[in-house]
């Protein structure tokens, strides 16, 4: 289940207008109700800050971020560590937000999905620790640029809290609509007002030790537990209604006839798009568990590079990438994206200044290095290389029509397609990768040519999909004759994309025979190869906008793959196709 919680702690606003008086929690009556903050602002938003608590599983700046629906480039910097970071536990975190006003009041929304075992109660109070409650900052004083909402805990008194941000008591108290004779008492659970002269960090927050608040929590407790109700309250409106949809929904999806339908459905477009969006948690790995994975980067776990083979628990092997701060580009995007045809982000970490990516562990490596040195049966077959074909097709697809925002890999060459154990192809290696405009031919402007020699299109230097497409023309054309982008002949550099080209013609069966790999020249087969040039041709036109979208490259070589699967086999490649039978069904289901 996916509830809907208003957090968040502090807020931010150049428009202040009045103060909000402090209010105790109340389960009945007509009052407003508790803990939110009415908007009173000339400002439909506002910039807020949560005050988080790290403990495990949310100890690391990627896990608070996905909790709390936030940026960790933000997260990072208002607690002056990377985006890597695993926190000591109790750490304060400042986590910057937004809020807007959404029906009467101020809050920012993020997303939780509840367990069975979870309650309402459990969610809101140990898992977001309270934080209910988001306000527009609203106070004309001379000095008074930021408010902290803050949560007040048992036993906690306006001088303490005020001592805690190092501010007067006199403030706190004008800030909350009390005299300044006044001694309130503050109720656990409940929000007051700090006011603040400058932006909130977290060296600006003092917090008790962790052995008072471990002895105030026994007493909390027992006050809550006769009085939950006040802060279900703040929550329950918004999901129960989604709360009642889906738990119903459930009860349906068990009969056999509702699970038939549901295999057989298919999301519209905008919907997988939506999802596509959602961000995934990416777990922080410790320096020392990648020491020990891959034998502190011994030579014989390298793979190329700065890459490296390791293995971990339960004897799963990953590739680590050593790389540089450019990597946060990687990580933003890869969090956000997932495509069986899209290598996995499966970790992070950071190590006096060095950053560490993992990844899913590709058995058989690159393309080009497949393409020379694989198994001959293995290369032999078309059915192999077109599949490779659709699923890079397939990944570039899934980045310009189903990500949100859209994305140009704009690195794409054969080297950065990978091979799993089954031959399945995965787009590797995003640091080039930029935003684009979804289904157009808009360009982004980049100072700096960028991509593999070979792969650039005549328009490098503008990064719109079509350069993707480009670059997809010229790995179909490495597919099919097995050489390299760039190679010699005699005794001069030639690119592949213009030596293929003018084998569509006159006499193209004879022309095409001499540039096809040997491995693929099986009788009656020839067809399959002046298709797939002939596809690679469109891709590599000279204008940009008569490349073909990478959408109709996925249909074209559907088509291909049927008709060859329609093809009998000959006695020549009967072995390979026997061989190969079990490699295509054991995925066939190919996203999107």
């Amino acid at each position: 289940m996916t509830l809907i919680f208003s957090t968040f702690f502090l807020l931010l606003s150049s428009l202040i207008t009045a103060q909000q008086n402090y209010s105790r929690p109340s389960c009945g009556g007509d009052t407003e109700p508790f803990g939110l903050y009415s908007c009173n602002g000339r400002a439909s938003s506002c910039r807020a800050f949560l005050i988080f608590k790290s403990k495990p599983p949310y100890d690391s700046v990627p896990s608070i971020s996905n909790l709390t629906s936030s940026n960790p480039d933000e997260i990072a910097i208002a607690n002056n560590v990377t985006v890597f970071s695993l926190l000591k536990p109790d750490t304060a975190v400042v986590v910057p937000l937004h809020c807007s006003c959404i029906d009467r009041f101020y809050q920012a929304n993020a997303s939780f999905v509840l367990a069975y075992s979870q309650t309402y109660y459990f969610v809101a109070t140990e898992i977001y620790q309270g934080s209910t409650t988001c306000q527009l900052l609203s106070l004309a004083r001379k000095g008074v640029e930021y408010l902290v909402t803050y949560l007040v805990g048992e036993d906690d008194t306006v001088l303490e809290i005020g001592e805690r941000f190092n501010v007067s008591k006199k403030s706190v108290l004008e800030a909350n609509g009390f005299q300044e004779e006044d001694d309130p008492n503050l109720f656990p659970f409940s929000t007051i007002l700090i006011p603040l002269p400058t932006e909130l960090t977290s060296s600006l927050i003092k917090l008790p030790s962790t052995a008072d608040r471990s002895e105030k929590r026994r007493h909390i407790f027992v006050d809550i537990a006769k009085g939950a109700g006040f802060l279900m309250a703040v929550i329950v409106v918004v999901v129960f209604v989604v709360f009642l949809i889906r738990n119903t929904r459930a009860k349906r999806m068990t009969s056999k006839n509702d699970k038939n339908m549901i295999r057989k459905w298919t999301p519209p477009a905008d919907i997988r798009v939506e999802i596509a969006g959602m961000e995934r948690a990416v777990k922080v790995f410790r320096f020392k568990e990648i020491t020990k994975a891959t034998r502190r980067f011994s030579s014989k776990n390298r793979v190329n590079g700065s890459v490296f083979r390791g293995t971990f628990e339960k004897k799963t092997k990953l590739a680590v990438k050593r790389t540089t701060m450019d990597a946060i580009t990687e990580v933003t995007i890869l969090k956000k994206i997932h495509h069986f045809n899209l290598v996995k982000l499966e970790g992070v970490c950071e190590n006096d200044g060095d950053f560490f990516l993992l990844f899913e562990f590709m058995e058989n490596g690159s393309l080009r290095e497949w393409l020379d040195k694989g198994s001959r049966k293995e290369r032999r077959s078309w059915r192999t290389r077109i599949q490779i074909a659709l699923d890079i097709a397939n990944g570039l697809h899934y980045l310009h029509s189903f990500t949100q925002p859209a994305y140009v890999h704009n690195n794409i060459d054969s080297s950065n397609i990978l091979l799993n154990s089954n031959l399945r192809a995965k787009l590797s290696n995003f640091s080039l990768a930029r935003v684009t405009e979804r289904a157009t031919a808009a360009s982004v402007s980049t100072t700096n040519l960028v991509g593999a020699k070979g792969y650039m299109a005549r328009e490098a230097g503008l990064v719109t999909p079509k350069t993707d497409v480009f670059a997809f023309g010229v790995v179909v054309l490495e597919l099919v004759s097995r050489k390299e982008a760039v190679f010699r002949e005699g005794g001069r550099e030639v690119l592949l994309s213009t030596t293929m080209i003018p084998t569509i013609g006159n006499n193209v069966e004879s022309r095409l025979t001499r540039f096809l790999d040997s491995k693929l020249k099986e009788p009656g087969k020839m067809e399959f190869g002046l298709q797939m040039v002939k596809l690679s041709a469109a891709c590599l036109n000279r204008e940009p906008e008569q490349r073909p979208s990478m959408g109709e490259v996925v249909s074209t070589l559907l088509k291909i793959q049927d008709c060859l699967q329609k093809l009998k086999p000959s006695p020549l490649s009967y072995g390979d196709r026997d061989e190969l039978e079990g490699r295509t069904k054991a995925e066939t289901n190919v996203e999107p």
